[in-house]
């Protein structure tokens, strides 16, 4: 499927999307008792990239992998012009700083941690954070959150000690529709000029059919708060087709967020990704 939309006269760059293969090569975390029972393989993403006018991609390490990187990283060495990669670390791990560093030699070029809403993810407050947050800023590469827009407080302390290190807030921080004073939480980060959020999951976080008109309210405000400079997209393939398809994610920011003019669009989908990820 292929959007209709004229081509803009902009790149497209997709910068959040996972890969996965069943392939002895690259063993599953033992995390992971039931993997996925389809493959979603960087072969099938360029397919989507083509039919869709996407021109590169950035690979957010999936988790079903926890930390062993080796698919994403054999992706990346086989297509270095299209794709850049995020690489997880295991946050409960002394060693997890030199990890990264092992990791950025590699390329990859970014390092994502997902602390979650309850007792479980309160390592985010730790003693291990401060090494980390500081050797991915002296790295020179993003740190990626996934959390939710509850625990945006505890991230502003560690952002405000790496000033330096550019934050992006993936999909929002799953903010969810109809309770305003939670996005607060979140618009509260603004005040960091080094950190970016994705106006992703729009589609997980609706309660409506496409285009998810009911979350606009939420975008808006990011981007009033923002500005297109320091917001992007992202389609969260193949995760989205729980909800929607490729090119719908594409559309739903390109086509139907009619607050957003011209400009606006080419930050959100091309030119703020390319602050962070330079491609060739």
């Amino acid at each position: 499927m292929t959007t209709e939309a004229a081509t803009p006269p902009y790149k497209i760059i997709d910068p959040h999307v996972h890969v996965w293969k069943n392939d002895p090569k690259f063993p599953w975390a033992k995390e992971t008792s039931k993997p996925p029972a389809e493959d979603r393989t960087v072969e099938m993403l360029i397919e989507l990239m083509k039919a869709n006018g996407v021109s590169n991609t950035v690979l957010v390490q999936y988790i079903g992998y926890r930390w062993d990187n080796s698919y994403t990283l054999d992706v990346l060495k086989r297509f270095p012009k299209l794709f850049q990669g995020v690489a997880r670390v295991n946050p409960t791990d002394p060693a997890s700083p030199d990890h990264a560093s092992k990791l950025a030699e590699q390329g990859f070029k970014g390092i994502r941690i997902s602390p979650g809403a309850d007792a479980s993810g309160d390592w985010i407050r730790g003693p291990l954070m401060a090494p980390l947050w500081k050797r991915v800023e002296d790295l020179k590469i993003p740190m990626l959150l996934l959390a939710p827009v509850t625990r945006m407080p505890d991230m502003a302390p560690l952002i405000e000690k790496h000033p330096n290190l550019t934050v992006v807030i993936d999909h929002m921080a799953d903010s969810p529709v109809g309770k305003p004073e939670l996005l607060d939480l979140l618009l509260a980060l603004e005040r960091y000029p080094k950190v970016l959020v994705k106006i992703s999951h729009t589609w997980q976080l609706s309660k409506e059919e496409f285009p998810f008109r009911d979350t606009f309210e939420n975008v808006k405000r990011l981007y009033d708060k923002f500005g297109a400079k320091r917001l992007m997209w992202g389609t969260d393939w193949p995760v989205c087709l729980s909800h929607t398809t490729y090119p719908r994610t594409l559309s739903v920011v390109r086509d139907e967020m009619k607050f957003l003019n011209e400009e606006d669009k080419s930050w959100i989908l091309s030119k703020t990704v390319e602050r962070v990820w330079k491609f060739s």
